[in-house]
């Protein structure tokens, strides 16, 4: 439930991310909503910490501790990490159609298992083919087969941001057995937010008013896609298998085409109807599976 949440923010937030870009550049943008994103996690953590240490003894705070110095190193590589993906997913937007963009970074269904293959992880033949079911809804929502064929710069970054995005789902499944959740979200969003504002000195002229101009895009971006959202995958990650919650994950491509109709008044094609129905039964046969193996080991 908490990857299918994600996804829904994640696709409603695809909008805001497009609307805020008319207005401010890429690194300004990321630099300004992942910190946001940090900023909001506070609150959270000081309320955990005060209601968790009245009931911990001596060594639930040793333990404790350690989770949080693993957060902290953790968090730090995944905010490299997460910079790099979502900074060449923002650029990306520039030279290439939304719906591409959307469909060439939910490839991450595809290399997640891919690249899990040389971690010595093998995926069962019913996840396989709900991640091919996935990989052909994504493409008739997505796609326009007159312009499949046009690859440029945009398409280039959006293949190198899918990649990123593999790689930071398969970490978040490798880190959260020695993190606290919410604390490894935090230290993520400071390092990725401190790079991009670095960025944003660097390459790019921020002003005040543009910003405060994309402030209700940053703050739902901010707050609820990077606060709740990633904070959220990562929970979730803790009781999914990787390659089932990259599946789950790019659920945001449907909502995303949802959002645009509700908001931008879009309409859908029947293309994009039938796209989103293989992807929901895509869903389906991996959670089922994944059902049924769970109670074979019990």
């Amino acid at each position: 439930m908490m990857l299918f949440l994600t996804a829904i923010i994640w696709g409603t937030a695809f909008v805001a991310q497009s609307v805020g870009m008319d207005s401010i550049g890429a690194f300004t943008f990321s630099g300004i909503r992942v910190l946001m994103g940090a900023v909001a996690l506070l609150p959270l953590i000081y309320i955990r910490d005060k209601m968790s240490m009245r009931s911990m003894d001596p060594e639930q705070l040793v333990n404790k501790r350690k989770q949080d110095k693993n957060s902290i190193k953790y968090g730090m590589i995944l905010g490299v990490v997460f910079f790099a993906a979502s900074n060449f997913q923002q650029f990306s937007l520039y030279d290439a159609l939304p719906g591409k963009v959307a469909f060439i970074t939910a490839l991450y269904i595809f290399f997640v298992p891919f690249l899990e293959l040389f971690l010595g992880k093998r995926a069962s033949l019913i996840t396989w083919l709900s991640v091919c079911l996935g990989f052909i809804g994504l493409y008739f929502l997505c796609i326009d087969p007159r312009d499949i064929m046009a690859i440029g710069r945009g398409e280039i970054l959006a293949f190198i941001c899918s990649i990123g995005f593999a790689l930071h789902i398969i970490m978040i499944e490798r880190f959260t057995p020695y993190v606290d959740s919410v604390r490894l979200s935090f230290w993520q969003f400071v390092t990725g937010g401190l790079i991009s504002c670095v960025c944003m000195f660097i390459f790019e002229e921020p002003h005040l008013d543009s910003i405060v101009e994309a402030i209700i895009p940053l703050l739902y971006t901010g707050v609820m896609s990077c606060g709740v959202a990633y904070t959220l995958q990562i929970m979730g990650q803790r009781y999914t298998d990787s390659t089932i919650a990259s599946l789950i994950l790019c659920m945001e491509s449907v909502f995303g085409v949802l959002a645009s109709m509700l908001i931008l008044h879009e309409t859908l094609t029947v293309r994009e109807i039938l796209g989103c129905c293989v992807m929901f039964l895509a869903i389906v046969i991996s959670q089922v599976s994944d059902r049924i193996s769970s109670m074979m080991k019990r």
